[in-house]
C-alpha cells in the first residue's frame, strides 16, 4: 500500500461521511425524525444478514452486503429521490439515472483505480438488477421502506399519496422477485393498511 493509495482511500472515506447528511423520505419507526441514507444502508446490511435464509441458492451474502453499503453513495451528489415521488417517474427517470451514474464515477473515482473500478462495478450490478446477488439486494432495498411504513403507520405513504397499486408496482414486484416469501408475508399487512 502506497502513501497515495492511502491518501485516496481516506479521501473517499471522508467523502462517504457526507451520506450521513442526506435525509430520506422515510421516517424512523418511532416517527421522531427522518432517517438518513447512511442509516438506511446500515439497516439494509442488517436486513441482508437477518434474511439471508430467504436468498436464492448461490447468492453471495458478502457481495450483497457490499452492494447495499455502496448503493446509495451516489445520493451525496444527487440526494434521495423517493421511490413514490412525482408519480413514481422521477425515481427511475433517465435524468436521475444519468446523474447517479456520474456521481458513482466521481465518488468511486476518488479511490485507487482498481478499487474504484471494483466498487463501480458492484454499484452498476446492483442498479442493473439482473444477477442473483443484485436481485436479492434490490429486493431488500424495497422491503425495508415498506416495513418502516407499516411500523410507522404509513407516514411516508401518506406524505406521497401512495396507493396500493403504486406500492405493488414500484416495490412489490421487486420484493417478490428476490424475496417471494417476504412479499407473501408483507402483502396482507400492506393490504390491511390500504383497506
Amino acid at each position: 500500500m502506497t502513501q497515495p493509495d492511502l491518501d485516496a482511500q481516506f479521501a473517499f472515506l471522508a467523502e462517504a461521511d457526507k451520506l450521513k447528511s442526506v435525509m430520506r423520505a422515510n421516517t424512523l419507526i418511532d416517527l421522531s425524525r427522518h432517517e438518513n441514507s447512511a442509516e438506511h444502508s446500515w439497516h439494509l446490511a442488517l436486513y441482508a444478514m437477518v434474511l439471508a435464509g430467504q436468498a436464492a441458492p448461490g447468492v453471495d451474502l458478502g457481495r450483497v452486503i457490499q452492494m447495499l453499503i455502496l448503493h446509495d453513495l451516489v445520493e451525496i451528489d444527487v440526494g434521495d429521490v423517493p421511490l413514490h415521488s412525482a408519480g413514481g417517474q422521477a425515481h427511475d427517470s433517465p435524468e436521475i439515472q444519468q446523474a447517479e451514474a456520474e456521481a458513482a464515477r466521481r465518488i468511486f473515482g476518488l479511490l485507487p483505480a482498481a478499487q474504484g473500478a471494483a466498487f463501480l462495478t458492484l454499484w452498476q450490478e446492483f442498479e442493473a438488477n439482473q444477477t442473483p446477488d443484485a436481485v436479492f439486494a434490490k429486493s431488500l432495498d424495497r422491503t425495508q421502506p415498506a416495513i418502516q411504513n407499516i411500523a410507522s403507520g404509513g407516514a411516508g405513504w401518506r406524505d406521497y399519496n401512495v396507493s396500493f397499486a403504486d406500492l405493488e408496482q414500484r416495490a412489490g414486484r421487486k420484493i417478490a422477485r428476490g424475496l417471494p416469501a417476504v412479499w407473501d408475508w408483507l402483502l396482507p399487512r400492506v393490504k390491511a393498511f390500504f383497506d
